[in-house]
């Protein structure tokens, strides 16, 4: 999608959203949302998750998730209702949800097009992926053809000649996000989640964070489980990009108000000082 500016097309940014697994199914508006924003001619790029109906399904075939620093630990059966459920159940049942709604998806993995390339990072998780390569050209063609991709986070592991080449990764979805956004130089990072935002260590919603107060979080052991992934994501993705946040994807509308600059979650940007400098020298 092109903007105009001063007479001239200008290529415009897409939004990177990810939506988390434990938000699905709570009534929320988010895919209305998603519909409304392509409607304005926003890009938009969705990474979902799904972990509450993948630890489900592991369940019933007598499987106990398990988790070490808020990643999922995927071995081999494991691995296999993972795929399942990410691109053959979640992943499908999204589209179809948008097209009913008047929008454009469709559906695909980061193993289509080898569109994720990966490598097993911490032989602990088992078949998990730390991402090493991210090929745009799937999304972008997607994106200029007015279509919503819907990505499950999965990813191919690299052609390295390790035993494991070729094979599908599970990847977690906030890292995916993170990596997209990044490699895309997205406009804008937006976690919508079933928390309210990044906590203090009193509980209380932080609602504007920078890198540097970030790192103080993570080495204060203030920030845990799930949260670590979705922080780091966020600061992957503001090497690249201006803004991310962390919202509750579960309140009406919270996905429109956020991109509209109204958002009552978490706000994370480079560096407060920098920005209220310049602030200070427009006049602000």
């Amino acid at each position: 999608m092109e903007r105009e500016l001063a007479g001239q097309p200008v290529k415009s940014r897409p939004i990177v959203v990810k939506i988390g697994g434990s938000t699905l199914g709570s009534h929320d508006t988010s895919l209305r949302d998603l519909v409304r924003l392509q409607q304005e001619g926003r890009e938009v790029v969705v990474v979902h998750g799904g972990g509450n109906v993948i630890s489900q399904w592991m369940q019933r075939q007598g499987l106990a998730p398990q988790f070490v620093g808020g990643l999922r630990v995927t071995d081999a059966p494991s691995l296999e209702i993972v795929v399942a459920v990410l691109t053959g159940l979640i992943n499908k049942e999204l589209v179809s949800q948008m097209h009913e709604l008047g929008g454009r998806s469709v559906g695909l993995s980061g193993i289509d097009g080898c569109m994720i390339e990966a490598k097993i990072g911490n032989p602990e998780l088992g078949f998990v992926g730390e991402v090493t390569s991210i090929n745009n050209e799937p999304i972008k063609a997607l994106l200029d053809n007015g279509y919503i991709p819907m990505i499950a986070p999965l990813g191919v592991h690299e052609r390295d000649g390790s035993e494991n080449a070729g094979s599908p990764l599970n990847i977690n979805g906030d890292t995916v996000a993170g990596e997209l956004a990044y490699a895309l130089e997205a406009e804008q990072l937006i976690f919508l989640t079933d928390v309210t935002g990044v906590m203090d260590g009193g509980g209380r919603v932080i609602r504007r964070l920078d890198r540097r107060r970030a790192n103080i979080l993570f080495n204060s052991g203030v920030i845990q489980g799930g949260m670590i992934p979705k922080l780091s994501a966020c600061l992957r993705a503001l090497e690249r990009s201006p803004i991310a946040n962390i919202i509750d994807g579960r309140q009406p509308d919270a996905l429109l108000e956020c991109v509209r600059g109204d958002s009552s979650g978490t706000t994370i940007i480079e560096d407060f000082r920098s920005a209220r400098r310049r602030e200070n020298a427009d006049g602000v």
